[in-house]
């Protein structure tokens, strides 16, 4: 039996081997020994899935943040290493976080980036106007090298479907990346979120 003191304000504890025994101190040290094990596998497992793919780059013209047409296959075969996403610009939950994954990415690689073509694809092409684009585009501080391209609803969701990313409803895409070596004809897909310094790491493995 547990003694209780009469005295309100005693600091006398209980006995260590008692609380040790008691069910509800078993099932906290139970708890926080399961959580401690979810935690561990949790940080174990990746946060995104990576593959390698072949696509097929579709002939179609798209419109950059300047008004220009960008015909995509001349576009993306380019000597540059390309990194490409799907995006709109008023997207709140994923799309700002690729895209400030775009401008640490340049600021990191300083004059570097004037080598790597990074491209955006509106996924709302209906509202995503050139200069809607471009005013995204000064918002998260692209250095040239960074385009952003819109087009017809039709010609953007050939383009979705030529990387398999195709979603009927903007709400529903996935943060998808992809990225290519000028000396490979496969792409590397990224399905997930990545880290400034993850995004980094396999930008310089296209460069090997």
């Amino acid at each position: 039996m547990i003694h209780i003191e009469n005295n309100i304000y005693s600091t006398k504890r209980l006995p260590v081997t008692i609380i040790r025994n008691t069910p509800f101190s078993l099932s906290v040290i139970s708890f926080f020994l399961l959580l401690t094990l979810n935690v561990t596998q949790a940080m174990a497992k990746p946060r995104y899935n990576r593959t390698v793919e072949e696509y097929k780059i579709p002939d179609i013209t798209l419109i950059n943040q300047d008004g220009e047409r960008v015909p995509l296959v001349k576009y993306l075969d380019t000597e540059q290493p390309v990194i490409l996403e799907f995006i709109f610009a008023t997207c709140t939950t994923i799309c700002p976080i690729l895209s400030i994954g775009y401008t640490n990415l340049q600021d990191q690689l300083g004059a570097e980036a004037a080598n790597l073509r990074l491209v955006s694809i509106s996924i709302d092409p209906e509202y995503d106007t050139p200069e809607v684009m471009k005013a995204y585009l000064q918002r998260y501080n692209a250095q040239p090298g960074w385009d952003f391209l819109t087009g017809s609803i039709g010609d953007i969701n050939v383009a979705m479907r030529a990387f398999d990313a195709f979603v009927p409803d903007k709400m529903g895409h996935r943060p998808l990346i992809f990225l290519r070596s000028p000396k490979e004809k496969t792409w590397v897909r990224i399905d997930g979120l990545m880290s400034g310094k993850e995004l980094k790491n396999e930008y310089l493995q296209l460069k090997k």
